[in-house]
């Protein structure tokens, strides 16, 4: 029998931490939309998921042309 991975659950600081902005922000990406989160049992806390976490952050970023224009 194969062992599935499960879903690792983030806390909104230990998702600000790995992406260096506020806490405030990562609320306001949540209830935007743009970071999808689950609600804990007791409806007070939010969890993310850290696949979306890695997702937003690889999209979020371009890089920067090699030689730029002066």
């Amino acid at each position: 029998m194969a062992v599935q991975d499960t879903p690792v659950f983030l806390t909104v600081a230990e998702t600000a931490s790995i992406m260096r902005v506020s806490k405030q922000s990562v609320y306001r990406l949540v209830h935007s939309g743009h970071l999808p989160a689950v609600r804990t049992a007791s409806g007070k806390a939010f969890r993310i998921p850290e696949a979306a976490v890695r997702e937003i952050l690889g999209t979020s970023f371009t890089q920067a042309p090699a030689n730029p224009p002066q």
